[in-house]
């Protein structure tokens, strides 16, 4: 805050969204209240509902945050300069191994944690969650949509492949979070490359 306590002009909403982020990921949606955001966020109520007219809206625009910001850390990864798509998929998937890396609240997805919660009593919640895993479909269908050109395997469609990676990623979360430990979200995703490269004829390397 500036020498007055006062959120600098245009802070307020980024701060409130950077601190939902936080505490959606830790404490969960329901239990994380408009008090507990403003606290973190070092706002007023005030503030907060100049920018969001109830706790969810804010939640969708967390979400569709959320996925603004993953998809680019995405689009940006040398992965995707790889010559080879399936080498793309192979990076993608050694990406999100490596996120793994971190405690699990910080590797947990946003919009899978909100959803879980609220698909059913918030329709605007549940729709920018279909908007982000939608997104995620799209950070490796185009991979594997070129993969499948070279690689004709009968009956396997990109979409339906780039579906599987979303469970992976979910499932994983969800019982690395029951368990407090990553070890069954990192088998998931060793499971596909497994499933991956028996599918393509790739050997491991």
């Amino acid at each position: 805050m500036n020498k007055a306590g006062r959120v600098p002009r245009g802070e307020a909403r980024a701060r409130l969204i950077e601190a939902a982020r936080s505490l959606v990921r830790h404490r969960g949606f329901a239990a994380t209240s408009v008090d507990d955001l403003c606290a973190a966020a070092g706002v007023t109520k005030g503030a907060f509902f100049h920018h969001f007219a109830s706790k969810e809206a804010l939640g969708v625009a967390l979400i569709d945050d959320w996925t603004q910001v993953t998809g680019a850390m995405f689009a940006s990864h040398p992965y995707n300069t790889l010559p080879d798509p399936l080498d793309r998929v192979f990076g993608y998937i050694d990406l999100r191994r490596a996120l793994l890396g971190q405690p699990v609240p910080e590797f947990s997805c946003v919009a899978g944690t909100t959803v879980q919660e609220a698909y059913e009593t918030s329709i605007p919640i549940r729709e920018a969650a279909e908007r982000s895993v939608r997104s995620g479909f799209e950070h490796v269908r185009p991979h594997l949509a070129a993969a499948l050109a070279a690689h004709q395997v009968p009956g396997v469609t990109a979409e339906g492949l780039a579906q599987q990676f979303q469970v992976a990623t979910q499932g994983g979360i969800i019982l690395a979070k029951a368990l407090n430990d990553a070890a069954p979200a990192r088998e998931a995703f060793d499971h596909l490359e497994r499933y991956l490269r028996l599918l393509f004829g790739r050997p491991d390397p």
